[in-house]
């Protein structure tokens, strides 16, 4: 019999709450369920979650499978970590859950990363000295025709502006 939990929808027409149940994947989703394990109220502000969280870690130890929606809510409440823990997934340090480190690189690697590091440490050295000799240079004939194309811009704005101005008043 595959078990899943999910939700079960209750209240009244547009004002919907929730029960976190255990139920046989074949049943309806608002039929006979196995055990009722929690509640979800998204209307409330914050929106109250309501786990037996021992109900929830044995049914999942047991093989039941959440929904997606259930599954969120399962780690709102500390029950689906608790299980991942359980399972090795996740290990934890003091009482903060951390994913499973990657094993380390092989040491080969770690050298080759090391005499890379030393590369680029000696390539922004090299770099930075020719920054300070290009400062000393003056600007490049480039930046120099640059300057002159944007001072000859704002002259020919400027003396649009007076022309316009000039419209203005003759038409007064």
């Amino acid at each position: 019999m595959p078990v899943k939990i999910r939700l079960t929808r209750m209240g009244k027409k547009k004002q919907p709450s929730y029960r976190v149940v255990v139920v046989d994947s074949r049943k309806p989703r608002d039929g006979a369920y196995i055990e009722q394990i929690g509640r979800y109220d998204p209307r409330q502000e914050p929106s109250l979650v309501e786990i037996d969280n021992e109900r929830a870690l044995d049914w999942l130890q047991k093989g039941a499978q959440p929904t997606e929606r259930a599954k969120k809510l399962l780690e709102i409440s500390g029950a689906w970590t608790r299980y991942a823990v359980g399972r090795g997934d996740i290990h934890t340090v003091g009482s903060v859950a951390v994913p499973q480190p990657e094993p380390d690189p092989a040491p080969a690697v770690v050298a080759e990363e090391a005499s890379v590091e030393e590369a680029s440490v000696e390539e922004a050295s090299v770099e930075e000295a020719s920054v300070e000799e290009t400062a000393d240079e003056e600007p490049a004939p480039a930046v120099a025709e640059a300057e002159e194309t944007v001072a000859e811009a704002e002259a020919g704005e400027a003396a649009a502006e007076a022309d316009s101005d000039d419209e203005t008043k003759a038409g007064e």
